[in-house]
Parts: structure tokens; C-alpha cells; sequence
């Protein structure tokens, strides 16, 4: 595909795109280089928490621009220590690590498990996950995700992962032995279909894991930033993990990502950790304004209450289409099919004229919905609108 007097095969492939290109964004619209609309429910992934190109982030980029760009990681700087601050006052850690990609934050918190492990546990290094999880695209984190036919993809895996099953305690009981350091897990496993851990799940898996002297590990890469309708997921278990990582939402559309951990889990030292951007004052600016707004007063409230709306609209074609359900928490929603036409529908929904629509498919038997998390009601109903009519139109696998 040509791009002007370039060619779109100078990229290395690896995933079937498109034949479009995108020139534009606003808020939960994007704009491809015809100019046709497009509606966005998966704003990259969860990742635009505040939509297309918000006001906030623009502001933080030209002024942080402005001053300081990159001192190296080796020094402070101002956005660093602020958004750290932020990120500890308004949670139950004490340390930040920053880092530029979910996938990094999480090799992040495997390295720590593993040295806390080392230092704690006579050596203990397995980390048990659980079937169907994601947890990113390195070595590590792909050996640690759930996903089928991972373990085979870039083999040998790196060992130490068995894989329980989510929501069932007595499979994560039947994996603990003296070689476990860690329980990690996603509080809603994205890339699986949008599955909750349940609030009884989790509260039991704090207390297993307490009583075993193995750290719990929460990977809300998506789920994290108020993607759920709280600032992490985990809190509405009322639970206290013991690391948390966070990606995708915290930076609002650059590349951002975090380690949190609290202080007795703390165990690098000079030498163990690092990263040329880790903490770098273009993307902390970005990460700081984005976490102010998600603070504001009302803002999270107004999350649920939208999530809670899409919900019910989605039910709504639950009932007309003869669908199976829908289910998710906050923004991070699933329809489930009744059948395995979601790659069709995605396609449907692209194509539609005069506006297009943005859906995701991770299994083919369900949609995911990631809007911003200020998407309004009236973009809801168009969505609601134009889903309706390709559930219609779409015919069935």
C-alpha cells in the first residue's frame, strides 16, 4: 500500500492490516486519510483512557517539550517524582519503577519477584499464572501468559510458570510448594474474553497467599488507570497486593508503563533494574496529567456510570438478537455470541459507510469494548445503532 512516496512494505509484518490509514483522532473518533469517521470502542487497546489527542495531554507534551525532553534515568527529574508521588498517595505501595511498556512492567515484576525469592525464599522462583492470562510479547511474559499455543511458539519457554485456573482456589492451593514465589493474575483477563476474578477469588487468594509467604501479583496493564471504574481493579475486592504493574491507560496513548511494589518487596539493587526512558520527563509529564484527570472529583464515579450504561445497552441486544450475554466491569465490556462471527462482524463494522465503527475480537465468539473512558452516551447509542444492524445484516458462522 503506498503512503505518498512511500510504501507501506518497508514495515516488517506482523499482523494483517487494513488498507487505510488513519490521519487524525478526536476523542473517541478517528479520521482515515479519505476522511471518513470512524467510531473508536477500542481506543488502541484500552490505552487512549482519555480518547483521541485530549486537550490535557497536548498541554503536557508542548510544555514539558519546552524544558526537558530527556536527562538520562541516571538523574531525577520533576514529572518523575510527581507521578510517583501521585501513584503512591493514592495507593497501597511505596515505591514506583517506571518503564515503557506493559510487557516491560511485567518482566519488571517477575525480575523482583524472582530477587525478593532469592533473598526470602531459599531460592523459590516459580510464579503461577493462570490459563488464558496475558501478560505481554517478551520471552518471559509470553512463557507466563495462558495464551493457547504460546508454549510452543518461540520454544523453549523460560520455566517456572504452572498455570491454575482463574476464580478456582483450590487449582492455585494444588500448584504451592516450596519452590513458589509468586501468584500473578490480571483482576479482569483481557485478551481471555473479559473474565472478572471475583471478588470472593480474590479476597481468598489474598489470604492463600499471605498464609504461604508468597507474593500476590496484580498485572492491571488494562484494567489499571480507571478502566474499571476504581483506580485499579483490584481495590474493588478491597485487597492489598503486594506488586501491581500498570501500562496502557497510564500514559493515555505514549508509551508509558509502571512497577509498584510496597517497601519490605523492594529488593533491587543498583545494577538489577534499569532502562534508557524508565522515568523519562516528556512521557512522566503525559502520565501526571492523565492520572489528574482520572482524580478529579466525579470522573471514576461517571466511569461506572457509563460502564453500567453500556452494559445495559448491551443486554438490550442480548435479548433482541438471542445472544448468550455480556459481562465485564466498568469500560472493559464483552458481548458474547452465539455463535463464532466476531472476526466478521469486526470486519463488517469497519467497513460501514458513512461511519465506521472499531470493534475487537480476541475470541471468536465474543466482542470487546475499551471506549475512553470519557465516552458519552449519545456515542454509546450510535454504537448500540450501528451494531444492531450488523448483527442483522452479518451473516451467521
Amino acid at each position: 500500500m503506498q503512503y505518498g512516496e512511500f510504501d507501506a512494505n518497508s514495515l516488517m509484518y506482523i499482523t494483517n492490516r487494513p488498507e487505510l490509514v488513519f490521519v487524525r483522532g478526536e476523542g473517541s473518533w478517528l479520521f482515515d486519510a479519505q476522511d471518513k469517521p470512524y467510531l473508536d470502542f477500542i481506543q488502541g487497546w484500552a490505552v487512549n483512557c482519555l480518547g483521541h489527542c485530549p486537550g490535557e495531554i497536548q498541554d503536557a507534551l508542548v510544555q514539558q517539550a519546552r524544558q526537558l525532553i530527556n536527562p538520562s534515568p541516571a538523574f531525577y527529574n520533576g514529572p518523575m517524582i510527581e507521578l510517583a508521588g501521585l501513584l503512591t498517595r493514592h495507593s497501597s505501595f511505596d515505591r514506583v519503577f517506571f518503564a515503557n511498556t506493559g510487557a516491560e512492567a511485567n518482566e519488571g515484576a517477575i525480575k523482583l519477584a524472582r530477587k525478593w525469592g532469592r533473598t526470602h525464599k531459599n531460592g523459590a522462583y516459580e510464579i503461577i499464572t493462570f490459563d488464558h492470562s496475558f501478560h505481554g510479547r517478551t520471552l518471559a511474559t509470553m512463557s507466563a501468559s495462558g495464551k493457547a499455543g504460546w508454549d510452543t511458539l518461540f520454544a523453549p519457554q523460560v520455566p517456572g510458570f504452572p498455570k491454575a485456573e482463574l476464580n478456582d482456589l483450590e487449582s492455585v492451593k494444588a500448584l504451592i510448594t516450596d519452590k513458589t514465589v509468586a501468584v500473578m493474575l490480571e483482576p479482569v483477563q483481557g485478551e481471555g474474553g473479559v473474565i472478572p476474578a471475583t471478588v470472593e477469588f480474590l479476597q481468598g487468594l489474598r489470604e492463600l497467599t499471605r498464609a504461604h509467604n508468597v507474593l500476590l501479583i496484580t498485572d492491571e496493564v488494562q484494567t489499571g488507570m480507571g478502566r474499571t471504574g476504581r483506580l485499579f481493579g483490584h481495590q474493588h475486592s478491597g485487597i492489598e497486593p503486594d506488586i501491581m504493574t500498570l501500562g496502557k491507560g497510564i500514559g493515555g496513548g505514549v508509551p508509558l508503563a509502571a512497577l509498584l511494589a510496597r517497601e519490605e518487596v523492594c529488593c533491587f539493587v543498583p545494577g538489577d533494574q534499569g532502562g534508557t526512558y524508565n522515568g523519562n520527563p516528556l512521557m512522566s509529564a503525559v502520565g501526571v496529567a492523565v492520572l489528574r484527570r482520572l482524580l478529579a472529583p466525579g470522573f471514576l464515579d461517571q466511569v461506572t456510570a457509563t460502564g453500567n450504561y453500556l452494559a445495559e445497552c448491551l443486554n438490550g441486544l442480548v435479548a433482541k438478537h438471542g445472544l448468550v450475554g455480556e459481562r465485564g466491569v466498568g469500560l472493559l465490556r464483552a458481548l458474547i455470541l452465539d455463535d463464532e462471527r466476531g472476526p466478521k462482524l469486526v470486519q463488517a463494522a469497519l467497513e460501514h459507510a458513512p461511519t465506521g465503527l472499531l470493534l475487537n475480537s480476541p475470541r471468536p465468539n465474543l466482542l470487546r469494548f475499551m471506549p475512553a473512558l470519557n465516552v458519552t452516551r449519545g456515542e454509546i447509542d450510535r454504537m448500540i445503532t450501528i451494531l444492531d444492524h450488523l448483527l442483522v445484516s452479518v451473516p451467521r458462522a
